[in-house]
């Protein structure tokens, strides 16, 4: 049997699809968290091989050049380590707490470059991510029965914590094999699948599916999209609603521009959107009213939480940030200060400087994958999954889920590689 287009040939895109076509087996034995950093600083070393010794190696394992918007990243994400160790300083934290920080930002933060890196530095295709995430699809849809039915046989939401939670360090949810959870208030069930929490599997569910409409085999493109969008709609995430509806239209129509037919429509649209504009607002305004009544009493904590990392960080920590995660409050449930949102968490944990760290490589990426995606397709990929990212960054804490999310930074950094990537300046 001919080999397939998709089917993996260097060493770097044998364990993307490793990784992703296993995700099942190692969620059940609670290995996905260790997974991700794992991958991410292993690619890091194979992109510092090519470097070193790329002249001794095969032509389709030779380094790309870095492009700038990568050096972006590695500067910001490195800036982040330096402003963690000055919050640490500025607070006396002691050394113990500042070696586990820094622990946390190998697995967090620092994957945020590390994964565009490889994606921009190594010979990786997204064709081969694409098929990967399909499978994957496949594979999802196989075994759903087993949760839609879980809730309403009796079976239990929880089944096992993995005992690896003691090589990761983190909380039981991210090691914890649950079928599904009970929504409080309402006891209607809500799938979270192999993410920790159902918003990030709502988040799972749109790259997947962002990724499975560029395969180009229309079998395997139907099952992962079948999957993506089974999962978003089982997480019951509002937020993955709002990106399923924008996300991919706002991609596609930056890919158009270059159309002439684009802004003979755009033209009128905009006139129209002009002269209704006062109901529109409205319509807005009501739909933001319905999207946060729909959860009211998680809006109430997440704003909470909002306001008091505000209030503590410009009165206590204003630069550098306090250096940890604090326990909020029972007002709050006790959830960390800054959690559900990675600006706030990022004021309160590390100050401007740490957000500014975070914003300008984001703000940069979305401009070239927005230059890109006018011209090639893989920079419209590029510019879905970093609107993703954006979008998220304001109901999740993004470097919690690199573990997970790193197939679309992988996705970023395919299309920021340097000979499709307009010059600085």
């Amino acid at each position: 049997m001919a080999a397939s287009a998709a089917d993996p040939e260097i060493l770097p895109e044998r364990l993307i699809v490793f990784a992703i076509t296993s995700t099942w087996w190692l969620y059940l034995v609670g290995g996905l968290y260790i997974l991700g950093p794992v991958l991410g600083w292993i690619l890091a070393a194979l992109v510092a091989r090519a470097y070193f010794f790329g002249d001794v190696l095969p032509v389709r394992e030779r380094p790309v050049p870095i492009s700038w918007p990568i050096l972006v990243w590695l500067i910001g994400m490195v800036a982040m380590l330096i402003i963690l160790w000055i919050g640490h300083r500025n607070f006396s934290l002691g050394t113990g707490p500042t070696i586990k920080s820094s622990v946390g930002w190998a697995k967090g933060w620092a994957l945020i470059a590390l994964y565009p890196l490889a994606g921009a530095c190594l010979c990786i295709r997204a064709e081969v991510i694409y098929r990967a995430i399909c499978r994957l699809g496949k594979q999802t849809i196989l075994i759903l029965p087993i949760f839609l039915v879980a809730p309403f046989a009796g079976l239990p939401s929880k089944l096992w914590v993995s005992p690896l939670k003691v090589v990761g360090g983190s909380g039981d949810e991210y090691f914890a094999v649950i079928l599904y959870t009970l929504e409080p208030g309402v006891g209607t069930p809500r799938w979270q699948f192999f993410a920790p929490w159902s918003p990030a599997a709502g988040m799972m569910a749109v790259i997947y599916l962002l990724c499975a409409l560029e395969e180009k085999d229309p079998r395997w493109k139907a099952w992962g999209v079948s999957a993506g969008l089974l999962v978003g709609l089982l997480s019951q995430s509002r937020l993955a609603l709002v990106a399923l509806l924008l996300v991919w239209p706002m991609s596609w129509a930056v890919s158009k521009l270059s159309k002439a037919w684009v802004w003979f429509v755009a033209a009128p649209a905009i006139l129209l959107a002009a002269w209704f504009a006062p109901a529109l607002i409205d319509l807005a305004n009501q739909v933001q009213a319905d999207f946060a009544g729909a959860r009211a009493d998680s809006t109430r904590v997440r704003e909470t939480l909002g306001r008091i990392a505000i209030e503590r960080w410009e009165n206590e920590a204003y630069w550098f940030g306090h250096g940890v995660v604090e326990r909020g409050p029972h007002l709050v449930e006790y959830m960390p200060i800054g959690s559900h949102h990675s600006w706030y968490g990022l004021l309160f944990v590390k100050g401007l400087a740490g957000l500014l760290a975070f914003a300008i490589p984001m703000a940069v990426t979305l401009f070239v994958t927005f230059r890109v995606a006018v011209t090639r397709d893989i920079g419209r990929v590029g510019l879905s999954m970093i609107l993703v990212y954006a979008l998220y960054s304001f109901g999740e804490n993004m470097e919690v889920l690199t573990y997970l999310t790193w197939p679309a930074l992988l996705i970023m950094g395919i299309a920021l590689r340097r000979e499709q990537v307009p010059r600085a300046g």
